[in-house]
Formats: structure tokens, C-alpha cells, sequence
């Protein structure tokens, strides 16, 4: 949860110097008048480069991506947003953000939920989709002509998968390696999915989260714990039956 704590940061580059100061600008008592000399124009901001403007919204769109499991309503944004600018400003709140730390929590996970679930029913209403009896959603996109493998092949494979928002997580696709592996050796939802297509055929595997990684995601992934997760597939070749490896 810790990248979303650093969402402040996406929302600080729009807020305004004025909204930066509110509290520290408190009314003070007046100074008697005095003469004095016509103050000095504050200097302009620097522009940014074009490098640092990439830079900051490149940060930004990691920021947002990370955020997005929220599926925050436009009203809700707004709370949000009058939260940073207050934080930003330095005032005051009787909220004491280490109590709320675990409800943050249990919202992300319950707003996460909502959308898998959500994402897993669009997936079920495409053209040609299949519900397995795990929840696994198989779509056929192109038609094979080999063989299928089963549990106990290697099978030879290029990928791409993403999370509900569209992110993509890993590719082989994109590094241009297929990659091989032995079918029952990954998550369950490639064992069931991948055994359904053949040798030259592709597929979109839609995975409910606990035929997916469940709780415990890869090590420095960006994939939270029971994420729904969409594969597109295509099976290139099964290289062996891992049965008869020693």
C-alpha cells in the first residue's frame, strides 16, 4: 500500500502556491505603517524543461495507475483532493492518519474486489467466452491447428498480462522470447486455460484471484494480493512431456 500514500504527489503538482500557504499566511496583527521602498517583484518560477515535464508526468501516471484500483467516483475524488490540498497546506485535522491507516486498507481491498468482480462479468459477456467451473473465463481468439497439451508438457508460449485497469505487469510478447515452462507448474488458471487451446492458437485467459497468485503475488511485482488478472496467450509449440524428464 505504500505507493498509495505517495498519491500526494500526483495531485501536488496541480495545486497552487496560494492553496500551499493558507494556514502558514494566518492573519497576524499589522505593523504600524511605515515608509518604505516598493518591494521587489517576486521572480517567476523557472520553466520546465521538456525532460522535466516527461519526468513529472510519467510520475504522475505511475501515481494514478496505483490509485486506480479505487475506483473513486468524481464526488469521492474531490474529497480526495480536498484531503492533499489540506495536507499540503499544513493545516490541522483531528483525523489522526495512522488510525485510519487500516481502514485505507480495507477500503482499497473491498474497491478492489468490486472491480475484478467487475471485470470478470464483462469478460464472461464477450462473444465466445466460456466460464470454466473454477470462474476462469476462456476466450478463444484464434483457432489452432496442433494438438493440446496437458498438465505434465512443457508448453512454449508468448504473453502479456495485465491488470483490471489495463497495466501491463509482464510480456513476453513485447521482449520477443517466447518462454517455456511445465503446464502444471504455473497458476492454476493457465493450467486450465492453456490446456483448452492448440499448437498455433491464441486465447485470452481472464483469472479470478485465487487461480491467480491469490495473497501472495511475485516479489516486487505491481500485482495486489487476490487481483483478477487477463492474459492474452498464444501457444507456439509444446517442446515435451516433463513426465518423462528424470
Amino acid at each position: 500500500m505504500r505507493s498509495m500514500w505517495t498519491a500526494a504527489l500526483v495531485f501536488a503538482l496541480g495545486a497552487t502556491g496560494a492553496q500551499a500557504q493558507d494556514s502558514k499566511s494566518a492573519k497576524k496583527p499589522a505593523a504600524k505603517a511605515a515608509p518604505a521602498t516598493p518591494a521587489a517583484a517576486p521572480a517567476a518560477p523557472a520553466a520546465l524543461s521538456e525532460e522535466d515535464q516527461q519526468t513529472l508526468y510519467t510520475l504522475g501516471l505511475s501515481i494514478g495507475r496505483d490509485l486506480s484500483l479505487f475506483a473513486l467516483s468524481p464526488e469521492e475524488l474531490k474529497v480526495l483532493q480536498q484531503g492533499l490540498s489540506d495536507g499540503l497546506g499544513g493545516k490541522t485535522s483531528d483525523i489522526d492518519p495512522k488510525e485510519q491507516a487500516q481502514r485505507v486498507q480495507a477500503f482499497a481491498k473491498s474497491r478492489q474486489a468490486l472491480a475484478g468482480k467487475a471485470a470478470l462479468e464483462r469478460a464472461a459477456k464477450e462473444p465466445g467466452a466460456e466460464v470454466l467451473p473454477s470462474g476462469v473465463v476462456y476466450k478463444q481468439v484464434q483457432a489452432g491447428t496442433g494438438r493440446s497439451p496437458r498438465a505434465v508438457d512443457t508448453v512454449k508460449v508468448h504473453y502479456e498480462g495485465r491488470l483490471v485497469d489495463g497495466t501491463i505487469f509482464d510480456t513476453s510478447a513485447r521482449r520477443g522470447i517466447p518462454v517455456e515452462f511445465p503446464l502444471n507448474g504455473v497458476i492454476p488458471c493457465w493450467t486450465q486455460g492453456v490446456a483448452k487451446m492448440k499448437v498455433g492458437g491464441k486465447a485470452k485467459l481472464t483469472c479470478p484471484g485465487n487461480t491467480a497468485y491469490g495473497e501472495r503475488p511475485p516479489s516486487g511485482s505491481r500485482i495486489p494480493p487476490n487481483a483478477v488478472l487477463t492474459f492474452d496467450v498464444e501457444l507456439i509449440d509444446i517442446p515435451g512431456d516433463t513426465s518423462r524428464q528424470p
